[in-house]
């Protein structure tokens, strides 16, 4: 029987701790700090050479889609009832909405050095030290809004834009294309600076301090943002009954992209699933 995903804004009290100590407990075992390190072993940019998984490609969401499962599958080996639940950024829109609580991820960075001093992933409250990231900084930090140069988070009106279009991508398969769901989703945008991030990437933008770069996935709104994108997903399906993840055939030798994408059909790494077979998950869990 599929299990149930549900808003943040609307876990229970005991929902909430259960939920904040499945966290804690798979960081205490260790498991927490692989998938930092596996999610920046597989940040690949449009201008690096190699196969492009995680990120400005077409596998984007069959790649998070696997991902959160694993860690969905990791939280759940703790507590059984725990579900990853997803943020809806077009609704709880500011830095004292959920999921910026007390006694869920707790709020904002203090202006000095942005470290996060509240809630119970605090580095000060001892069980949440970073040991797998880009600096060598060993707290947690946020910059929600971003104090300096403040953003929006997305509105429904701009992720409307992404589930409006039919196609799921389009060659060149990467950060440049103006059509397609997938990177009008995952939002490289034209242009420099916020104007230029969208959707997913500007959420990344707007919590800032951990969210930043590769290791994002030490902050733990990582994986309520990503259940929000993946729920987009589902929605897309929806809308456009039939459609299908693209490019459905791989690149052929002499094209740029040749052996830099991932097709419908072939494995996704660093697993054996392919793209195609995590388009339709229902049997695992659903969206509330």
């Amino acid at each position: 029987m599929a299990y149930v995903r549900k808003d943040v804004s609307r876990l229970t009290a005991g929902e909430r701790k259960r939920l904040v100590d499945a966290f804690l407990e798979v960081k205490r075992r260790g498991e927490y700090d692989e998938f930092v390190r596996m999610h920046i072993d597989h940040y690949t940019a449009d201008g690096e050479r190699g196969l492009r998984t995680a990120h400005m490609a077409p596998s984007f969401l069959p790649w998070h889609r696997r991902f959160l499962l694993e860690m969905e599958r990791a939280l759940r080996r703790v507590d059984a009832s725990v579900t990853v639940p997803y943020w809806d950024w077009t609704k709880d829109r500011t830095a004292s909405s959920v999921p910026w609580t007390r006694d869920l991820l707790g709020g904002n960075g203090r202006a000095r050095d942005q470290q996060v001093t509240t809630g119970p992933f605090a580095y000060a409250a001892g069980h949440w030290t970073i040991k797998e990231g880009v600096t060598d900084g060993e707290f947690l930090a946020r910059d929600l809004g971003r104090a300096r140069d403040p953003i929006a988070l997305p509105t429904r009106t701009q992720l409307a834009r992404a589930l409006d279009d039919p196609a799921y991508d389009v060659a060149p398969w990467d950060s440049t294309v103006a059509r397609g769901f997938r990177n009008k989703l995952e939002g490289w945008g034209a242009g420099s600076g916020s104007a230029s991030w969208r959707n997913h990437n500007r959420v990344h933008r707007w919590v800032g301090g951990a969210m930043l770069g590769g290791a994002s996935v030490n902050d733990p709104v990582f994986w309520f943002h990503h259940a929000f994108v993946d729920l987009q997903w589902e929605r897309w399906r929806a809308r456009h009954r039939g459609a299908r993840y693209l490019p459905a055939a791989a690149p052929r030798r002499g094209d740029p992209q040749y052996g830099r994408v991932v097709a419908r059909g072939q494995k996704l790494p660093p697993w054996n699933d392919t793209p195609g077979s995590l388009e339709d998950l229902s049997e695992v869990y659903r969206y509330a």
